[in-house]
């Protein structure tokens, strides 16, 4: 088993109180003006773990005129372009949990949050916002704290001006970085592009660890960036990250369009612009910015987006092409993982699992606890007939980040071997998704679609119907009408459910899953000769595509004989 990041981070009793105190002072003195910005609430500082207390909303005392992102019209981003003159639209509060917290290890984070989901099926009878007050506090215990997010041994130790710099985040660790630009911002508070990267940072830590209580403390950094300094191109770009973290497309797409009026050729702006265009649906245009993007800032980001526009719309010759000129690109461990990592997906979604083990093979050389990769390796195993080495992989994803997606895919594993306890254990996992959605929702993520997926086949059919509808109604994407699709047809409404199964094939996008749900509804609604073909087509595309899904393919050709 590959060593946790975490196994060598040093105890909260091994961290100076000199240090804590002096990062708790900068959250609760803020500016010069003894204004308090961040982390504090009716007196109280903030803990060292997360820089605003949970429920709070740091920065938000801060003079409207100086913040260009207080007066901006969310719904300016209609046009899509970088010509809008308006500003952002201000990022609305999140609210978490009241409590304070102390820092812990990532370990006990996850036990902690698997303590509060042991109660497994139960959950299904309770109120969720109860249970994500909990998960809040416990997800919140470990967040970084000063000193306490160093990887392997290296110092998180005051630096100069290159602590601060965007590019130190794709280089080493990501903890140990944060620990060290906490220790700059100390010494040097006013330092914004400071502040910016540490948001950037959170963001990033969020996505990796599958941690939405990162986001607070995003937003309170990008806050207390633009106190300092208006405008500024680096927390702009962070918010626009933040927004699309968040599933807020739309306010991502103002934010990005903002950056680019004032830099054409922002990396991060350009990408943040064809992320969104691609969340809200709007594929055509998505295809137009990437190759905007490809013309001006040619790299591994703009890459990767670039590839996936074109996977979207079915050409996967053009973008292996261009993941493997990508990875050719990469020179630091994360791009190496991550590219390689999305070229192993792109290999499994064709059904192609031996390119797809050599390529998360690839991602794991660079970096061996790298999640998309040892996720991706466990269901190609899983594929391939591997049921052992797919359940054990799958669980040390999942006891590391219980993320939905995993979550659901061991639980299904455990399923299909049916041996005794299986199906308790596959319940404690589905049990385990409904505690991250509740905490991704209490830190301000719209988890709608996350719902609809995992509720539909192993939850409330009824929820989940309500959370596609839902999401259907802010962005149109094929992911959106497949979700909305089959939650429709779990709730018997399948002919309601044809058009839009229809329409989340539309892009000749190959996606095996998609084209089952839509056999399987073809087939309910009398078109038996379509529906045979798309079941046939999903499991010739890709024959494991799912622990479940793939054997309920092959029963109903056969019962449809």
């Amino acid at each position: 088993m590959a060593p946790r990041e975490t196994d060598n981070n040093p105890t909260e009793a091994d961290q100076p109180a000199a240090a804590q105190r002096a990062w708790e002072r900068l959250w609760e003195e803020g500016d010069d003006d003894g204004t308090a910005t961040a982390g504090t609430e009716s007196g109280r500082p903030a803990t060292a773990d997360a820089e605003p207390e949970a429920g709070t909303e740091p920065g938000d005392d801060r003079d409207a005129d100086n913040d260009p992102s207080e007066t901006a019209d969310a719904d300016n981003e209609s046009s899509g372009t970088a010509d809008d003159d308006s500003p952002p639209p201000s990022t609305p509060a999140h609210s978490t949990a009241d409590e304070v917290v102390t820092p812990r290890l990532d370990d006990e984070r996850i036990a902690a949050v698997r303590r509060v989901a042991a109660a497994g099926r139960r959950w299904r009878n309770l109120q969720l916002a109860g249970c994500a007050a909990l998960l809040a506090v416990a997800m919140t215990a470990g967040a970084i704290a000063i000193g306490a997010a160093k990887d392997s041994g290296a110092a998180g130790v005051a630096v100069g001006s290159s602590a601060v710099s965007p590019e130190l985040l794709a280089s080493g660790s990501l903890d140990a970085s944060i620990a060290s630009l906490q220790a700059h911002l100390r010494t040097q508070p006013k330092d914004f592009d400071g502040w910016a990267t540490l948001g950037l940072a959170y963001v990033e830590q969020a996505r990796t660890k599958g941690d939405p209580s990162r986001y607070p403390q995003a937003q309170a950094a990008f806050q207390r960036s633009l106190k300092i300094s208006p405008a500024n191109e680096n927390a702009l770009e962070g918010r626009a990250a933040l927004a699309a973290a968040r599933h807020e497309f739309k306010e991502a797409l103002t934010y990005a369009d903002h950056v680019l009026k004032e830099n054409l050729y922002s990396e991060r702006a350009l990408c943040s612009r064809i992320d969104a265009l691609v969340e809200l649906g709007r594929y055509a245009d998505a295809s137009k910015a990437a190759d905007l993007a490809d013309a001006r800032k040619p790299g591994v980001p703009v890459f990767t987006r670039y590839a996936y526009v074109h996977e979207l719309r079915g050409d996967v010759t053009t973008a292996r092409k261009v993941l493997e000129q990508a990875l050719a690109a990469a020179t630091s461990p994360g791009d190496i993982s991550y590219v390689a990592g999305t070229l192993g997906q792109l290999a499994w979604n064709q059904g192609d699992y031996k390119t797809a083990l050599n390529d998360y093979g690839r991602a794991l050389a660079a970096d061996e606890n790298y999640l998309p990769a040892l996720e991706g390796r466990a269901r190609t195993q899983a594929a391939l007939g591997d049921r052992a080495a797919a359940i054990k992989g799958m669980e040390l994803v999942v006891s590391r980040y219980p993320l939905p997606q995993p979550l659901v895919e061991l639980g299904e594993l455990y399923e299909s071997r049916g041996a005794e306890g299986d199906r308790a254990k596959a319940e404690d996992q589905y049990a385990l998704v409904d505690a991250w959605i509740a905490l991704a929702r209490a830190n301000g993520v719209n988890a709608d679609l996350d719902t609809a997926l995992a509720a539909a086949d192993h939850g409330d059919v009824t929820s989940a119907l309500k959370a596609a509808r839902a999401e259907w109604a802010r962005r149109h994407t094929v992911h959106t009408a497949d979700a909305l699709a089959w939650a429709l047809h779990v709730n018997g409404l399948d002919k309601e459910a044809l058009p839009y199964a229809r329409q989340a094939t539309a892009t000749n996008y190959h996606n095996a899953s998609f084209i089952y749900h839509l056999g399987t509804i073809e087939l309910a609604t009398g078109h038996q000769a379509e529906g045979r073909a798309h079941l046939a087509k999903a499991l010739k595309l890709n024959p494991g595509f799912s622990p479940l899904g793939a054997a309920k393919a092959r029963k109903a050709l056969e019962a449809t004989k």
